[in-house]
């Protein structure tokens, strides 16, 4: 995706809404509904109940929650005469929202085979339809209140589309007989620019979201950050620059990594990124469309924070800060920062200077989060259309690599 496509595919999904008009907001929710159903459409009930590990959730789940999401922010409040679809499933499919309820324990959402993948799709048609009679009856007033929220539950489950894919491959990956999620996926094709960088001289610039279109709390508010002097590479890092790492013995040098990190290392016998694999001599790597050979030109996916970190030091670089990222990304002139690999970059997450999470339990939904945490740029191949811009901060823990993280580089030597 380019850089113009990408700032285009962030205008907002649901445009305002007028008084007996709310056939576009009620448009934008089908076809975010029908895209998580297609994303499932590949899986089996069996596939569908599967959590490979504790940081994953089962696809059936994923349906589920979201589900829940609408339910509980939506219909209960504002539905005249709404009843909850079942009595357990505000327990079984709350995620992290304390003030909604109690919740039933992440690690083992993989051992509830039931409800099974057939009632989550009854329980996700009794929802859909309950919402857009909501939308339909709704007066002006209720209107104005539940279109912001509707659109909320759109991006959000946006981010569980994308979910659903990092772990359904997890999960595939875990099986000796590596089977594909989709026979005829293809990978994204990358740029190459021949080692160019963006540079960015000494200067102050506006960092994070202003004006209209869709963005999370966590964007805002605006404010102006000092970036620069800093050169940030148009390139993502390749899987061939990441094999001349290995071969430096870059996983097994402790002077290249963080204490943390070479601890990760060692306990988790890293010697390559996540998913690739060694048969008779050659790297393959594991992806939605089964187990493929490596491509050296292809951008380097799969990898943590620390290995990331311990990559640019062994480079005589560094990661960009998210801000460096940003003023970079808003030149257009970095090559794939949308649609591959999500980007590291080495700054925390942390609130942006005046935050405040919103109150209730929506505002629990970044907030609470920002600690312990390091932000990515940009989107990845599992990202889908209309959920990229160049505000959004992502954040997992260093340690996490089974999403479709990447990196590019920046030097500070201009």
């Amino acid at each position: 995706m380019t850089q113009s496509a990408a700032i285009a595919s962030a205008k907002p999904l649901t445009p305002p809404v007028q008084t007996g008009q709310t056939g576009p907001l009620i448009a934008a929710f089908r076809a975010m509904r029908a895209e998580t159903e297609r994303r499932a459409a590949p899986l089996s009930a069996e596939d569908q109940i599967i959590q490979s590990m504790p940081d994953a959730s089962p696809t059936k789940w994923h349906r589920a929650h979201t589900t829940w999401f609408f339910e509980q922010f939506l219909l209960v409040p504002y539905a005249r005469g709404y009843r909850p679809f079942h009595p357990d499933y505000a327990f079984l499919f709350n995620s992290y929202y304390v003030a909604a309820g109690p919740r039933h324990a992440r690690h083992a959402r993989g051992q509830v085979t039931r409800p099974n993948s057939a009632d989550v799709a009854a329980y996700r048609a009794h929802v859909d339809a309950a919402i857009e009679t909501m939308l339909r009856e709704a007066d002006e007033a209720t209107l104005k209140i539940v279109a912001p929220l509707i659109e909320v539950g759109i991006n959000h489950e946006q981010q569980h589309q994308e979910l659903m894919l990092t772990d359904i491959l997890h999960a595939f990956a875990q099986n000796p007989t590596s089977p594909a999620y989709d026979p005829t996926w293809q990978p994204p094709r990358s740029t190459s620019s021949g080692g160019e960088t963006v540079e960015l001289p000494e200067g102050i610039h506006a960092i994070g979201h202003s004006g209209d279109g869709y963005h999370f709390d966590n964007e805002r508010p605006a404010h102006r950050a000092l970036v620069g002097p800093v050169k940030i590479a148009r390139d993502l890092v390749t899987n061939r620059e990441w094999l001349a790492f290995m071969q430096d013995g870059g996983y097994a040098n402790a002077a290249l990594w963080l204490m943390d990190g070479f601890a990760a290392v060692t306990a988790q016998g890293w010697t390559a990124p996540e998913y690739w694999r060694e048969i008779d001599g050659r790297w393959h790597v594991m992806t939605l469309g089964g187990l493929y050979p490596l491509d050296p030109d292809a951008p380097v996916c799969h990898v943590s924070y620390y290995e990331a970190d311990a990559f640019a030091r062994w480079s005589g670089k560094h990661l960009p800060t998210e801000m460096e990222w940003e003023v970079a990304a808003r030149s257009g002139r970095l090559n794939d920062a949308f649609g591959i690999v999500w980007q590291w970059t080495r700054s925390a997450y942390s609130p942006y200077p005046g935050y405040r999470a919103a109150a209730g339990a929506l505002g629990e939904y970044n907030g609470k989060f920002m600690v312990n945490q390091l932000v990515l740029r940009g989107s990845s191949l599992a990202t889908p259309d209309g959920h990229s811009r160049v505000t959004y901060r992502n954040f997992f823990y260093p340690h996490h690599r089974w999403q479709f993280m990447g990196l590019r580089l920046a030097d500070y030597d201009v």
